[in-house]
């Protein structure tokens, strides 16, 4: 980096590592250095100087983080027991003033100014202090004592970790008309708290659940013949390469982080990625597991519960023969579709986690306003003394679309980790020790109906 350069590298979990080169000038010998605009949330215990003119030459001896930040009380404070001034108006108009000199008692619930022998109690005015006391500062500054055994002009690079930073990826879908394609863009958004700016910086993000030791209280501060998913490494923007378990995100070209302020920027886009409508009905969501000699299990009504919403979810595969193929950092999707008249509406939002390549993106849109599900169970029979349960379950799927759809049905069997299917009206698969899943179609303005019986035995 060249003089007065700054690299900033952000990750997931408000954090970021500063790295500056700054011009410093030192004498031989033992030498106090002040550090300004760094940042107000620095950690002080992840600092590392080193001169890049004569690295074996300068060493730092100690270090002090000052951060008590002149305002109105400290001032006053430091002032208690002193003589200063006091301006105030005179006259109706307030256009003359006067000058009291007095001896500041207190500044706790209101000022207190002894004048001769007047106590003045919140007199109005405004002080006038000579001089600004030692040890207050206008900005967090970092106080160094430097050993050098060279003189002179030395490029320095300081390095800290800082809270303040974030950043967050957002996803835009728009959806094609047959909801069979779509169009993606990926934006990040860095956001900069930590009370410094940082101009003409290069830029890095980190995407990965970095782990942290805890902090103590008392530290501070698609495509086949249409475009590819591709970073947007042209006109200076993203590229991205792995880093040990993470992945990294560079801007191309320099960019200001202002303090208190949020910044957006293309990551990737793609256009024409085949895209996959699920509708799910999971009618008896929301039964858990219980503990295992829990009554629960022998109440005849236990898992019975029922609701009617189908959810509808869009999903994507992240493949290069689908035109994606690189690491999509978690944040929040939303997608969008035209209407009638050719205007984008939002059709749902949804928040994906870290997704690989080669991995499948799927995005809950909401609940389907056509489709309808009812589940009910339609007999029941236990038998303790020959250690079973069993029941029969129909499930009814109603759609009022004018187009046919195939719905998955999720059934939870959760009675018993036991448990055999003995009859049902179709095909199901098994997702897992407890799940199953029933393919199923419905025709247009049409009903279809699935009966599965499970056996429990123990």
């Amino acid at each position: 980096m060249s003089a007065a350069a700054t690299e900033v590298t952000v990750y997931n979990s408000n954090l970021g590592l500063i790295k500056e080169t700054r011009p410093f000038s030192l004498k031989n010998g033992v030498d106090r250095v002040e550090v300004q605009n760094v940042a107000a949330q620095i950690d002080p215990t992840s600092v590392h100087f080193k001169s890049l003119t004569a690295p074996d030459a300068v060493k730092v001896l100690e270090q002090d983080f000052q951060y008590d930040l002149v305002s109105q009380d400290k001032l006053l404070e430091r002032y208690l027991g002193k003589e200063v001034e006091l301006e105030r108006p005179m006259g109706r108009d307030g256009e003359k003033k006067e000058t009291l000199k007095g001896v500041l008692l207190s500044n706790i619930g209101g000022r207190v100014l002894k004048v001769g022998d007047k106590i003045l109690v919140n007199p109005a005015g405004q002080f006038i202090l000579p001089a600004l006391p030692q040890g207050l500062l206008t900005k967090p500054t970092l106080v160094w004592q430097l050993s050098s055994k060279q003189a002179g002009e030395h490029q320095g690079e300081i390095s800290y970790l800082t809270g303040g930073l974030s950043w967050n990826a957002d996803y835009i879908l728009v959806a094609g008309k047959n909801d069979d394609k779509a169009d993606l863009t990926a934006w990040v958004t860095v956001s900069n708290n930590s009370g410094v700016a940082y101009k003409d910086a290069k830029l890095k993000l980190v995407a990965g659940d970095v782990h942290r030791a805890p902090r103590s209280t008392a530290s501070v501060g698609a495509m086949r013949g249409m475009a590819k998913m591709a970073m947007s490494e042209m006109n200076g923007g993203m590229a991205e390469k792995s880093f040990f378990e993470y992945h990294l995100y560079s801007l191309q070209r320099l960019t200001t982080l202002v303090d208190n302020s949020s910044k957006q920027v293309e990551m990737a886009s793609a256009a024409g990625i085949p895209l996959k409508k699920i509708y799910i009905y999971d009618g008896a969501q929301g039964v858990q597991w219980l503990n295992y000699g829990d009554s629960g299990y022998w109440d005849p009504n236990y898992g019975v519960s029922s609701g009617k919403k189908i959810s509808v979810y869009f999903e994507i595969h992240n493949r290069k023969a689908d035109g994606l193929g690189i690491p999509l950092p978690k944040g929040r999707v939303r997608v969008y579709k035209k209407d009638d008249d050719g205007s984008l509406q939002l059709a749902g939002e949804d928040a994906i986690d870290h997704t690989p390549k080669d991995e499948k993106v799927r995005v809950k849109m909401g609940e389907s306003f056509d489709l309808v599900g009812e589940r009910k169970r339609v007999s029941y029979a236990s038998d303790f003394n020959k250690h079973r349960f069993e029941e029969t379950f129909e499930i009814r799927l109603r759609n009022h679309k004018d187009a046919d759809v195939t719905a998955t049905v999720v059934e939870h069997l959760y009675r018993w980790t036991n448990w055999k299917i003995v009859d049902a009206s179709q095909k199901w698969e098994k997702k897992d020790a407890q799940t199953v899943e029933f393919s199923t179609p419905v025709k247009k303005d049409g009903e279809a109906v699935v009966t599965y019986t499970v056996k429990y035995s123990w």
